[in-house]
């Protein structure tokens, strides 16, 4: 039998707008309706940065033990912001795993709700009615298969709706990423998968989670569209997750983008990567923080000043001064709500529990506890 070449592709990396905030004029003209505006960088380099002041916040929230464990979402905020902007809110789904505040915020999730997670309470999680995201979701993986589902929904539905999911490279090494892919891949699902690769899985290294040259040709093996992207590039981020976007909506199912970022601070605060990455990597990719270059582009074309990032540091400092105190100002739960929001129905026997305030059928038949026979004697 001859041989014969049975498969044969290659993947894009897309980057419209460099490190120095120097946008390719050829790349943007060929992108064109796909491309955002002047108005839509301002917004989002603002946006950008009251999350940044957020992030550092919530950071000094955990130190001085008013929070728990907090990821933060430093460097990676175009990825999120990028591709939120091309779905729509209130219409299109946001499936997140932990580090995307930015896209959940620009889509309708109160600011105070991920402080109220982080804090341990559960009233973070009680999603507004109308808000299209799903909590955020810690267990690494298992949320794409939460999306999935949705986008099967919708299609069976015939709803003009999209889910997009987020999830670390990491991610990538557990099965439920490959369940999901193959399913996705087969039904043709309005999914959109977006990988933040900001290549480490904790203090594992990509090169040694994965023998793949890149993240994106993992999305091959499930038939997936895949391209890989610079994350740090708000314009790049948007212009990928617009196409994919339109090709969900057409009918022609799932795709995967490989967002190349990078995370300028530890994995969580429970963490310490300075004892796993070189501190040379990390100076490099400060260099090219989204933040830094959106506002480069912004002052080269005169729109940006001195005075107006004064302005906007004050009045993000303001709006997480105000998030902050909504936060912790909220009402402390009452205990109804352990029985009230897990049942439909409350059985009789935790329906006596709540009202009692006591395990009353422990109370009541000491036997089933192994009491009956200590007492005897």
């Amino acid at each position: 039998m001859p041989r014969k070449v049975a498969y044969k592709t290659q993947i894009e990396h897309l980057q419209i707008l460099d490190e120095n905030g120097k946008l390719d004029a050829k790349l943007a003209k060929e992108f064109g309706k796909n491309l955002l505006s002047d108005e839509q960088v301002q917004q989002s380099y603002e946006h950008m940065t009251i999350c940044r002041q957020y992030d550092e916040v919530a950071f000094k929230l955990q130190r001085s033990g008013r929070m728990g464990t907090f990821p933060q979402n430093k460097g990676q905020e175009a990825a999120a912001i990028g591709s939120a902007l091309a779905a729509r809110k209130g219409q299109d789904w946001l499936v997140s795993a932990y580090r995307e505040n930015a896209a959940l915020f620009m889509h309708g999730l109160p600011m105070h709700y991920v402080l109220n997670y982080w804090m341990g309470d559960e009233r973070g999680s009680k999603i507004p009615e109308g808000v299209k995201i799903t909590p955020l979701s810690v267990p690494i993986g298992t949320h794409m298969l939460h999306a999935v589902g949705i986008a099967w929904a919708a299609k069976i539905r015939k709803e003009d709706s999209v889910a997009l999911t987020y999830f670390g490279d990491g991610a990538t090494s557990e099965g439920d990423f490959h369940e999901a892919a193959n399913f996705a891949g087969v039904l043709k699902v309005p999914c959109i998968f977006i990988c933040q690769n900001n290549s480490w899985a904790i203090s594992v290294p990509r090169e040694k989670q994965t023998a793949s040259e890149t993240f994106a040709q993992k999305a091959l093996a499930y038939g997936i569209p895949t391209t890989q992207v610079d994350g740090n590039d708000l314009f790049a981020m948007y212009a990928a997750t617009k196409d994919a976007h339109e090709r969900a909506r057409k009918g022609e199912g799932p795709s995967f983008i490989e967002a190349v970022t990078y995370r300028l601070a530890d994995h969580t605060t429970a963490d310490d990567a300075s004892r796993y990455r070189d501190p040379k990597d990390l100076d490099a990719w400060k260099a090219r923080d989204p933040l830094i270059r959106l506002r480069k582009y912004l002052e080269n074309k005169d729109l940006w000043s001195d005075e107006q990032q004064e302005a906007l540091e004050a009045k993000a400092k303001a709006i997480v001064q105000e998030v902050v105190k909504t936060a912790e100002e909220m009402p402390k739960p009452d205990v109804d709500d352990i029985f009230d929001y897990t049942f439909a129905e409350l059985p009789e026997s935790l329906r006596v529990q709540r009202d009692t305030m006591r395990t009353t059928s422990l109370g009541q038949d000491p036997e089933q506890a192994g009491l009956g026979a200590r007492a005897a004697h």
